[in-house]
């Protein structure tokens, strides 16, 4: 099919149009008809495509994996619309990786060749599920998905969670869903499969394991005995920086020639280190660069902590100064300079070194690409889902220094920031518009705080015990104060000083 846009002609990227598809973009050399798949992931987003499916991408160029390919699945209304995008491309996706020299390459990637429909009772993607061929079930479902209590124990009394212990025929979760397939394949015969999670979550493995069993062992003690014997669910961390899709990377994308509703931009550097525990077998990922070790932990609280705090230490103050991008908020030199401070005095501290980089290496590796100026990744994606972020990537180096007798200043100051933040209004008076599932919790509880600063705390599924330490209140109470009384600017350079 050809369709004009740009006034040029333009290929619509499928899989009748590939050969006609010319270099620069690469694309792939295997015959995507000889696939079969072995992978089932859920929550086909950006990341995923960005990450996962280009591993997979590249074992496939070398003449590996043909038997590991993606059947795509999800359970939202933006994966009915993501379904309905690629199923139009045969499901391919267009990836443009940007180098902080400003070069771009564009590269087609072929691995998934599926997508389950998506329905309210979620039987096709249990059958889907269920299938023998399926070894894997992936899935990237945000940090904020997987139910969690104050102590990061399941949440097994959470309504949805509820519906699925006593409706196990039309569960509304992922991790129902992963229960049901697991009843029809022990019943069936067709075995356990590996459940492996992309998501930046400490010990997203256990996490994932923690919720299938905790819904099966209500439902039948016995399923969830077999699936803790049978199954596995390996940790991993996961990285790479992926933005959200917009008319630039569409454009970059049509420049060349090919139309691509869904293309992904992504920058020149990836990480993926993962647990070897796959029951059913595995791709042989480490032919391209993916590393398997026993201490997985030791990468995930490195990268967590410093790439995905730093995050959330740059993104808050950048939303309150009206800086759209990462990239942007690193030209400041006082939020530049805020997070080099607190990432070097009060979070590297904590973090014990793995074989790579050191802590301190590790963090100049991330300022670098989040200075990466090709790179047009908006503040409101990454501040996005902060009442999962901050009690994930920041609450954790706050509980440490606590334990240690550390500082904490500097992260009482982050806090203080996000809650200004939620308080619904910028520095310049503009509004902030909603950015988190729970945003209306948190506006109501940013507003309270103004007047008495300790409010915010008070919120335990947040900062479970962390909100008793005196030092923590304190420091916590004289930031957030002096940002409304004296501006943002004004308090970053006390801190600074």
């Amino acid at each position: 099919m050809i369709s004009e846009s740009l006034d040029k002609q333009l290929l619509l990227l499928n899989e009748s149009n590939l050969e006609a598809i010319q270099k620069p973009i690469l694309k792939p050399n295997y015959i995507r008809s000889n696939l079969s798949a072995g992978i089932l992931h859920i929550g086909v987003g950006n990341f995923h495509r960005a990450h996962l499916s280009w591993y997979l991408h590249r074992l496939m160029q070398k003449d590996l994996a043909k038997d590991w390919a993606i059947i795509g699945s999800g359970i939202t209304e933006y994966d009915v619309n993501m379904r309905e995008r690629l199923q139009v491309q045969d499901f391919l996706t267009t990836l443009i990786e940007l180098d902080p020299d400003g070069n771009q390459s564009c590269e087609i990637v072929g691995p998934m060749i599926g997508y389950v429909p998506i329905e309210k009772n979620n039987h096709k993607l249990i059958n889907a599920m269920s299938e023998q061929k399926i070894k894997i079930v992936s899935l990237t479902v945000t940090e904020g998905g997987y139910f969690l209590d104050e102590n990061g124990g399941f949440d097994v009394k959470h309504p949805d969670i509820l519906n699925d212990i006593n409706n196990p025929d039309a569960p509304k979760t992922v991790f129902g869903v992963i229960v049901s397939a697991l009843r029809n394949r022990k019943k069936n015969d067709t075995g356990p499969f590996t459940g492996l999670s992309c998501d930046n979550l400490i010990q997203n493995g256990n996490k994932l394991k923690q919720a299938v069993i905790g819904i099966a062992r209500e439902q039948d003690l016995e399923l969830s005995e077999w699936i803790n014997k049978n199954c596995t669910f390996p940790n991993a961390m996961v990285d790479c920086i992926v933005p959200r899709t917009g008319e630039v990377e569409i454009n970059i994308v049509k420049n060349l020639g090919i139309e691509d509703h869904v293309p992904v931009s992504h920058e020149d550097f990836r990480q993926w280190v993962i647990e070897d525990k796959f029951c059913k077998g595995r791709p042989p990922w480490e032919k391209v660069g993916v590393q398997f070790s026993d201490n997985v932990h030791g990468y995930e609280d490195q990268k967590i902590r410093i790439l995905n705090g730093g995050h959330q230490i740059l993104a808050n103050v950048a939303e309150l100064l009206n800086i759209e991008t990462v990239r942007d908020a690193m030209r400041n030199k006082n939020i530049s300079d805020l997070l080099e401070k607190v990432e070097k005095d009060e979070i590297i501290p904590n973090i014990k070194p793995v074989p790579g980089y050191t802590p301190l290496e590790y963090f100049k590796l991330i300022a670098n690409r989040f200075s990466n100026p090709s790179i047009q990744d908006t503040i409101r994606r990454v501040a996005f889902d902060g009442s999962s972020r901050h009690s994930g990537f920041i609450v954790p180096s706050i509980k440490d220094g606590i334990e240690n007798g550390t500082l904490i200043i500097g992260l009482s100051l982050a806090e203080a920031l996000w809650a200004r933040m939620c308080e619904g209004t910028r520095e310049d008076d503009s509004v902030i518009e909603p950015n988190d599932p729970y945003w209306e919790k948190l506006n109501a509880c940013a507003k309270k705080s103004r007047e008495n600063p300790l409010t915010w705390l008070e919120q335990k599924d947040i900062y479970g015990n962390t909100s008793e330490d005196e030092g923590f209140k304190n420091h916590f109470s004289k930031w957030l104060t002096m940002i409304y009384e004296q501006g943002v600017e004004n308090t970053l350079n006390e801190y600074l000083k």
